[in-house]
């Protein structure tokens, strides 16, 4: 289904039989797979290639009909030799993940070359990421920055910030940092959390750049209400130290909340500390186990660490030295130093 939604949003369907696409896709919507067969069907026989690409999906994923991938790799190239690129690129695919044949890289390369060539953005940026990592063929530095540039002026944001990369850590290019911001500009502009989460952290660090907070603010913002929890936590983080901007404690709590919210365990953490020790929210120890139990049961191991010394001592729980052994053994395995002396120090006391 999630393949339906993206070529939804690649292709409006337009030519004489454009209506049985667009009722297909309708029906798609609806799960009504016989009715959506049936209308592709007619827009592929009628030389819509487009329907030919929808109905390939329908046999690859076995949307209503038996899972055929011979049936779907026979439509696919149907569109793609009438220079349909999404039916390069999905044929690309099968052989990329060996679906109905032997895996090819070779050969998904050559497709996904015509399908970048024909305009399919996205391919142009997996296709770069190939070469970037030499899948399939030679690593090529130069060839990536051409796909990822050519993927980006087509509107592909992946493009833009996977550019953004090669500049930022001189990958085949030497580094530029203004190109970098540019880049990461555009990615953040059209709707990508991280590339505004990498711009608050290039302005917060300095590197490179004049350090500047309520730019930094102003990105991880952005990339926090689009969804990238460590810009949440960065911005609590801001707001927690109030280096030169004014400290804001409850902005840092919501912040972290909502990261933690998003199941990053540095935003539970966060909180956790805050509600314990009384910092610029009313002490509360309830909540500090809450969220510090949150932050070690997603593997941080400074909640464990933490939850730990509150059980050693009966803070806010009853005392137990056996489930804090536990806890700082826990925290020990992710490597945090005090958890590694807590516990053998409480380990050689249980054993008296």
């Amino acid at each position: 289904m999630k393949r339906f939604m993206i070529l939804m949003l690649l292709f409006l369907s337009s030519g004489l039989f454009a209506d049985y696409v667009d009722d297909g896709l309708e029906a798609i919507q609806n799960k009504n797979y016989p009715k959506a067969k049936e209308l592709f069907e007619k827009a592929c026989n009628n030389s819509d290639f487009l329907g030919c690409n929808y109905l390939g999906a329908i046999y690859e994923d076995g949307l209503g009909v038996k899972e055929d991938y011979n049936i779907a790799i026979s439509l696919y190239s149907k569109a793609c030799d009438a220079a349909f690129g999404q039916g390069c690129a999905n044929l690309g695919m099968m052989y990329e993940n060996a679906k109905g044949v032997k895996k090819d890289l070779s050969k998904s390369i050559f497709l996904y070359t015509k399908a970048c060539d024909l305009g399919v953005f996205e391919i142009c940026t997996n296709l770069g990421v190939m070469y970037e990592k030499g899948e399939g063929t030679k690593q090529e530095y130069n060839k990536a920055i051409l796909l990822y540039e050519k993927a980006c002026d087509g509107g592909n944001v992946f493009g833009c910030y996977n550019l953004g990369q090669m500049y930022e850590n001189a990958i085949g290019v030497k580094q530029d940092l203004n190109k970098t911001i540019l880049l990461y500009t555009k990615a953040c502009d059209n709707g990508m959390a991280i590339g505004c989460y990498n711009l608050g952290f290039i302005y917060e660090e300095g590197t490179n750049v004049p350090q500047n907070y309520a730019k930094a603010i102003t990105f991880y913002t952005k990339a926090c209400d689009s969804g990238d929890s460590n810009g949440c936590v960065n911005l609590g983080s801001i707001y927690t130290k109030g280096v030169k901007i004014k400290q804001d404690y409850s902005k840092a709590a919501s912040s972290y909340e909502k990261a933690c919210n998003g199941g990053n365990t540095s935003g539970c953490y966060n909180l956790g500390l805050m509600f314990r020790n009384g910092i610029g929210l009313k002490k509360d120890i309830e909540k500090a186990i809450l969220f510090y139990t949150k932050a070690c049961t997603g593997g941080n191991a400074s909640g464990c660490y933490n939850l730990g010394l509150m059980y050693s001592k009966g803070e806010g729980v009853e005392q137990n030295p056996l489930i804090a052994k536990k806890l700082f053994g826990q925290a020990c395995s992710s490597g945090n130093a005090e958890s590694c002396q807590a516990y053998n120090l409480l380990k050689q006391i249980l054993e008296k």
